[in-house]
């Protein structure tokens, strides 16, 4: 008897939870349905992310960098020097500069308020950073365009505005640019023409394929589209003959090559393909070669969201109709990465920093005297690596 009610008990729990199942199941999926899905996610081929051995063997080496300027800062994406005094962007519209340890602010991008989601386009965020010739600034703002900044006197102007319509399509995310050392050519990546910065996950999740390379000439003011169909291109940089640009695209994992002098003019291929990471910014190494700033990695042996989601469109759009953005960022890992480049595309040496522990969200590996200096879009600090105790 005992018995037979034990089963009967056991079914109408089986019962009623398979009731209750469907029936907050069923809305959800009727109501998930119904949301609106601000992303048409597009499928995307990865291969298998390679195997993180060799020069590419986890280790706790980023652990290693100081962090300084803490809360001082607010992300400096990229940094640059002119001697021993550094420069960098900051999430707050502004151009700093760090001398014998003092932070001064010599220019701002766009105005106030700043600080928040909405706040971005107005008060501007200057991403990539360069020196030019006579020791000008040049900047990359993902808002107001190509910029060009005096250090000493703060004076700034626009060279190329992000509300000019370039061969008909608009400067939506302007992102990064590298300089020729006469100062005549700057390249520059548009990341989307759809998507701000301040939806790059949206980008990066819906595979858009609008983004660009192009050219801007400082005497003719001509600018110059170079490369199209580029899936988040972010980081770039110039060879150190100057002969061919290189061009991280992100959502691919992999940087493309652009051939600007020489037999292949016009040209492109692919530099290094199936990365074990997101590739953010690209500078050159003391080496010869170029070091690539990583702030997500897709884990070999381990799981990678990006890999298992990039030909599952459908679970895209329930993901977003659901959550957001910044929902979605906490469930990517914090992982920074970064690894040193061979001239011909080689992987040479990594350094890790698993869980971010010291070194989160890095965008940037800047060399400078022995250190590298790592920028982040999201750290309140600058981190520096000794190379020489590393």
């Amino acid at each position: 008897m005992a018995v037979e009610q034990n089963a009967y008990s056991s079914k109408v729990f089986r019962i009623t939870f398979l009731t209750l199942a469907t029936s907050v199941t069923v809305p959800l999926l009727g109501v998930t349905v119904l949301l609106d899905c601000p992303i048409d996610p597009q499928p995307i081929s990865l291969k298998e992310p390679p195997l993180l051995t060799g020069a590419l063997e986890p280790n706790v080496k980023l652990r290693k960098a100081e962090q300084l300027w803490e809360n001082q800062l607010v992300g400096p994406e990229s940094i640059v020097n002119i001697g021993d005094v550094l420069f960098t962007g900051t999430a707050d519209g502004k151009i700093i500069k760090i001398e014998d340890g003092k932070i001064k602010t010599i220019a701002r991008i766009g105005h106030g308020p700043c600080g928040t989601h909405e706040d971005e386009p107005t008060c501007g965020r200057p991403l990539g950073i360069r020196v030019g010739p006579n020791n000008t600034l040049f900047v990359a703002d993902a808002y107001y365009g190509l910029c060009e900044v005096n250090p000493g006197t703060g004076e700034m102007k626009i060279l190329v505005s992000a509300k000019t319509l370039i061969e008909g399509q608009k400067l939506s995310f302007v992102n990064d640019l590298t300089v020729t050392q006469d100062g005549r050519k700057i390249y520059f990546t548009d990341s989307s023409s759809k998507w701000q910065r301040r939806d790059y996950l949206f980008l990066i999740m819906e595979g858009t394929d609008d983004g660009r390379l192009l050219e801007y000439d400082t005497v003719t003011k001509e600018v110059k589209v170079l490369m199209v169909g580029l899936r988040f291109p972010n980081g770039v940089q110039l060879s150190p003959a100057e002969d061919f640009v290189l061009v991280q695209e992100t959502t691919m994992a992999r940087i493309r090559r652009y051939y600007v002098s020489g037999l292949m003019k016009g040209g492109a291929d692919m530099f290094v393909e199936n990365m074990p990471g997101l590739p953010d910014n690209i500078r050159l190494s003391s080496s010869g070669g170029y070091w690539i700033a990583m702030s997500a990695i897709r884990p070999n042996p381990g799981f990678s969201l990006l890999d298992f989601l990039s030909e599952k469109p459908w679970i895209k759009r329930m993901i977003f109709k659901l959550l957001s953005q910044e929902t979605v960022t906490k469930f990517v890992p914090k992982y920074s990465l970064v690894v040193e480049l061979s001239e011909t595309g080689s992987y040479k040496r990594s350094f890790h920093d698993p869980n971010g522990v010291t070194v989160a969200y890095v965008s940037e590996a800047h060399e400078h005297d022995g250190y590298l200096y790592l920028g982040s879009f999201r750290s309140q600090f600058i981190c520096r690596l000794d190379l020489q105790h590393v």
